[in-house]
């Protein structure tokens, strides 16, 4: 639980910072720290998609994820159910709390609508490991500042969402890692090293990628590694 605990902490921190002093930092070092961390998710990335003990699983896993994921449209039923939470929620918040509100709709849904959280999550409870989740909270603070420079303190509040979102993740992955052997959760960590590259490139606005539309790769990762790999 760590991961998400540093998570939680650094998106408080953050928007501290950007109530605070956000206004005064220059979009020109906002948008340096921006290229910093989409290199940093890029690195992460290629360092667990080095993981692999098949190459062809990884291939596959992500060919059968991506025609799964358009065929269920996952990235839009991703958007769909943020769009629906932030009118929903915004309705009930009155008027004079809207920046509120605003700020605490609209950081949740960055950092909990997304691969990263989920693929973060699974990572720390497969393999104990938090490279992901410690990149992520890098990525949500520095986002933090800027979100809570305009939009207020409702921010930081967002950590609580995220704190359950990815802990309740973790906690599930822990139990069925339990019943995985060491190269299922090499293919998968591999596989998830690949949505993680992607992610980074979006960043760097190098190729915006629907990673949402791969997230079943997971699935099929861990399907395949147990059929061909050696128990």
């Amino acid at each position: 639980m760590w991961g998400t605990i540093v998570n939680a902490l650094a998106i408080v921190a953050g928007a501290v910072l950007g109530k605070l002093f956000g206004s005064r930092v220059a979009d020109n070092i906002k948008e340096t720290l921006m290229q910093a961390i989409g290199l940093g998710v890029i690195l992460v990335g290629i360092q667990m998609s080095l993981e692999t003990n098949n190459v062809l699983i990884m291939i596959i896993s992500l060919v059968l994820g991506g025609i799964t994921g358009e065929l269920l449209h996952i990235e839009r039923h991703l958007e769909n159910i943020g769009n629906m939470l932030e009118k929903t929620i915004a309705k009930t918040g009155r008027k004079e709390n809207n920046n509120f509100v605003k700020g605490f709709v609209t950081a949740s849904l960055m950092y909990v609508v997304g691969a990263m959280a989920i693929m973060g999550a699974l990572e720390a409870g497969l393999t104990g490991h938090y490279r992901i989740l410690f990149t992520k909270s890098i990525l949500d603070g520095v986002m933090s500042v800027l979100l809570a420079s305009t939009l207020g303190l409702g921010v930081a509040f967002s950590a609580i969402p995220v704190f359950l979102y990815q802990g309740s993740i973790t906690l599930l992955a822990n139990w069925v890692g339990t019943f995985l052997n060491d190269m299922v959760i090499s293919e998968m960590t591999a596989t998830g090293g690949i949505l993680i590259l992607a992610i980074g490139l979006g960043i760097l606005n190098i190729k915006k990628i629907n990673v949402g539309n791969l997230l079943p790769s997971i699935f099929y990762s861990f399907l395949l590694a147990i059929i061909f790999l050696p128990n």
